[in-house]
């Protein structure tokens, strides 16, 4: 029998959102699992989930989303369930640097 018990958690929002959040950089949202905090984020920000999740609600590999110190990669993925005063962290991929090689041509 599933849980259906909200928690409130804090969402963490990186710069590259506050465009969509009118520049909060945390908000409490209520969910049961972290697609369900996601998704309650979208409902105050539009836009913000399709950031997040592709078209068929995947996560885009280019972000990563933390559940406090657990990548949810590693847990439950968007399924991971969540508690009380749960922190969620949403961060951009770092990804970049010059390509293989180019480092000795540009000395």
């Amino acid at each position: 029998m599933p849980d259906d018990t909200q928690c409130v958690v804090t969402v963490k929002i990186p710069a590259a959102f506050h465009t969509l959040t009118g520049g909060r950089r945390q908000m409490p949202v209520e969910g049961g699992t972290v697609r369900e905090v996601l998704a309650g984020l979208d409902r105050d920000c539009p836009g913000v989930l399709a950031r997040l999740v592709d078209p068929q609600g995947v996560m885009q590999r280019y972000v990563n989303v933390y559940r406090n110190d657990n990548d949810i990669r590693g847990l439950d993925g968007l399924e991971t369930r969540v508690e009380d005063r749960d922190v969620i962290w949403i961060l951009p991929a770092v990804a970049g640097g010059s390509e293989p090689g180019s480092a000795r041509e540009a000395r």
